[in-house]
This record gives C-alpha cells, sequence and structure tokens, in this order.
C-alpha cells in the first residue's frame, strides 16, 4: 500500500492540512492518506495543547467522507511521548510517503531518531509562509515540492482568532467549527 501520513496536533485541523492531504494524494499516487494526531507531541510540551481526545474528535470530523483519507487514532491511544519513528515501525509493508509543510521538513533533523526516518519514508513538502524552500533544502532532506499555493492558515493562527473573539468559520470544515464551539475550545 502507498500511504500517505500526515501528522501533527491538530489544534485543530484546518483547510491548509486537507489540501496537502489531497495534493499528497493526487500528485504521488497515495492508496490513502493517514491523518495521525500525536497523542503527546514532546516538541510542544509547553505549548499548552488541547488534550489529545479532543484533537482526535476534531480529525475525524475534519476527514470523514473523504473515502481515501482516515483519522488513526494510534498515537492517541499510545502513552507517553509520541515519536514518528514509533509510528511508522506499525506499517512495516506500506510504502510510507510522510506529508510535512516546509516549516515542519526544515526542523525534521531534530526529530526524534530523525536519520531513522528520513531512511523509512519518502518526504513530501507543502510550501508554507515563512519558511522558504532554501530552508529545507539546508535541512539535507530529498524531498518531493507538493504543487499548491502557501497558505496562510496555522493551529496558532485559529487559536489566536478565537482567543480575541473572532471566528474560524471557512478556515476548517463545518463539523469542526461546531466542535469548537460546541466545546468552548480556545475562547478568551
Amino acid at each position: 500500500m502507498r500511504r500517505g501520513i500526515l501528522g501533527g496536533t491538530f489544534d485543530p485541523p484546518h483547510f491548509a492540512h486537507l489540501i496537502a492531504g489531497e495534493a499528497a494524494f493526487r500528485q504521488l499516487d497515495l492508496d490513502v492518506v493517514s491523518f495521525i494526531p500525536a497523542g503527546a507531541p514532546w516538541q510542544k510540551a509547553n505549548d499548552g495543547v488541547s488534550p489529545a481526545e479532543q484533537r482526535w474528535a476534531m480529525t475525524s470530523l475534519a476527514t470523514s467522507g473523504v473515502e481515501y483519507f482516515e483519522a488513526d487514532d494510534r498515537e492517541v491511544a499510545r502513552d507517553g511521548w509520541t515519536y514518528t519513528c514509533d509510528t511508522l515501525s506499525e506499517f512495516p509493508d506500506d510504502d510510507v510517503v510522510l506529508i510535512l509543510g516546509a516549516d515542519a521538513a526544515s526542523r525534521l533533523p531534530t526529530w526524534h531518531r530523525a536519520a531513522e526516518v528520513i531512511r523509512r519514508v519518502r518526504v513530501a513538502v507543502m510550501p508554507r509562509p515563512g519558511t522558504s524552500r532554501a530552508a529545507v533544502v539546508a535541512a539535507g532532506i530529498d524531498v518531493a515540492w507538493l504543487e499548491v499555493p502557501e497558505i496562510a492558515i496555522s493551529g496558532t493562527m485559529l487559536r489566536e482568532r478565537r482567543r480575541s473573539g473572532r471566528s474560524i468559520r471557512f478556515f476548517v470544515r463545518e463539523p469542526v467549527y461546531q466542535f469548537v464551539e460546541d466545546h468552548g475550545l480556545y475562547g478568551p
């Protein structure tokens, strides 16, 4: 199976995530794109990340109805810090493409057991505002660039919009928007 893995905190999952998954699916001839919310993301240990169960629920809502997208809870169900290298070991027979934003790709060498991750996958990168292609090249990783425009949506921006009383509707799928509203997430 040719599997795309798009991981992250998904706090909340937004249209840039979905566009990256769609672009990778179409451009790299994938069979499925697995959206895997990090259970306990070690690199964001002090960032006030929302509870894993809420991020998992939003990821499920964001990917629902797209037959080649799947929300995968394996990292949410895992105890302790979650590392991509451990998750990859659970797909031993799949040809895996790791789908990253340029910002994450430029930091890939800092990941836990990064060399193992890089050896195991092909990396597909979505352009992101504020991170140049040169920064990704400087990381020394061979990547495939996804052909999509830079999309200036981030979880940080959406959380800040909510904190300041502004809407995030149409930055996320409607069921995710309703979940955020119903649970009072990211409010002032």
